[in-house]
């Protein structure tokens, strides 16, 4: 990148989804934004069709930057609403693991293994633990 470059000045010491925002917000700085929501929501779709018109070469290459541009558009989408991606996406993981956990559990108190439990019943118990955490 060239040095005189005005998103030389966004931190690339941070974490990626972090430094995109950075990178976003800079560009932003000179007018190099979405004028509304609508764009930012029209380009995830152009990028998530971008993703799967790859998915029939399945060219790891071309999956993977196509994903990265995927995750920029949605990153992007976090920033115009305010929201930290990286809060986002730990906040996300955490109700993964409480959720797959109560699938563990539940599985073993049936007396079966996750390998053996059939994806319509672990499905069915994800469900199950949604709806639990809705109530709690």
């Amino acid at each position: 990148m060239d040095k005189s470059s005005l998103l030389n000045t966004a931190d690339n010491q941070l974490p990626s989804l972090r430094y995109a925002v950075e990178l976003q917000k800079t560009a932003a700085s000179v007018g190099f934004d979405w004028t509304n929501i609508d764009g930012v929501i029209a380009k995830i779709h152009e990028e998530l069709d971008e993703v799967a018109a790859e998915l029939d070469d399945a060219d790891p290459k071309k999956l993977q930057e196509e994903i990265g541009d995927l995750l920029f558009a949605i990153t992007n989408l976090a920033r115009h609403l305010n929201i930290d991606p990286e809060q986002a996406i730990e906040q996300c993981n955490q109700k993964f693991l409480r959720r797959f956990k109560y699938i563990e559990t539940q599985i073993s108190q049936q007396g079966k293994s996750m390998q053996t439990a059939s994806l319509d019943e672990l499905d069915a118990l994800w469900d199950e633990a949604k709806i639990n955490e809705k109530n709690d």
